[in-house]
């Protein structure tokens, strides 16, 4: 029977903070190997379509894409699944960021919408090989549907606005741990974890027959959900404890040594 394999990007298949920005060739073997056998491949990641590198949306890797952590879901080409946030919220949130002079960046799908002067957050994507190329620059906002909001401020968590923005009711999201000065914000009803539900039931495949392998706080819900949880080596101890498998890190091609092992079963 066909199996559905959910892949998170960022510390799974690649390692920006390393430099690798692309994946590697045993990887990509074995995802290859995994769609031969008949199986599925998704990318289940927070970032939005336009942050994916073309070598995942037009390599034939892939039948599917979770962004936007859930809040659109793809399946050969097709969008099954869009939750966007309602627009007076946005409108209010954007209010608070530019009077505490803070960057945002507007996520949908398929386009996000980045300020011609935010220089802070257009040299985040830069950094870690994000095509600025294909943000709109210009936009009018009443004509957006916006599903996830990042945030590029100058002091740690923004003086407090960044818990603040995250208390909203209805929203969730998360503040990078490392210096505070990043944040995501998106539906709190939407995850990884619903998008994985909304593409298992359009396939009609069980939840017992799915995989999912990442490594970060975004995965939480999507190792809850699918049947078999596959973390990375690299992993905080929150998501290893919900691990079915540990893996080897993602430097040491851990995503291809779980679908071997686990799922083709060659090892």
């Amino acid at each position: 029977m066909s199996k559905a394999v959910f892949f998170d990007i960022d510390g799974t298949l690649i390692n920006i903070h390393n430099g690798q920005t692309h994946i590697s060739d045993t990887v990509r073997t074995a995802i290859r190997d995994l769609r031969a056998a008949g199986h599925h491949a998704f990318i289940a990641s927070g970032r939005p379509w336009a942050y994916l590198d073309p070598e995942l949306t037009d390599s034939g890797l892939f039948d599917g894409f979770i962004v936007m952590n859930g809040a659109t879901v793809l399946l050969n080409g097709r969008v099954i699944f869009q939750k966007p946030l309602p627009m007076a919220t946005v409108k209010q949130i954007i209010a608070i960021a530019e009077a505490h002079q803070i960057e945002y960046i507007l996520e949908s799908y398929p386009k996000v919408y980045l300020k011609r002067e935010y220089k802070g957050l257009e040299q985040v994507y830069r950094a870690i090989d994000i095509d600025i190329n294909r943000f709109v620059r210009e936009y009018d906002l009443d004509t957006l549907s916006v599903s996830k909001m990042e945030f590029l401020c100058d002091t740690p968590g923004a003086d407090g606005v960044f818990k603040k923005l995250l208390a909203w009711p209805g929203l969730t999201g998360l503040i990078d741990p490392t210096l505070l000065k990043y944040m995501e914000l998106y539906s709190a009803d939407i995850s990884k974890g619903t998008g994985i539900l909304e593409a298992l039931r359009y396939m009609n495949i069980p939840v017992t027959d799915s995989y999912a392998f990442g490594d970060g706080l975004n995965d939480i819900e999507m190792m809850e959900t699918a049947g078999h949880s596959l973390v990375m080596g690299n992993a905080g101890p929150e998501l290893k404890a919900r691990a079915e498998h540990v893996l080897s890190t993602v430097d040491e091609d851990g995503v291809a040594d779980g679908i071997n092992r686990y799922i083709l079963k060659r090892i």
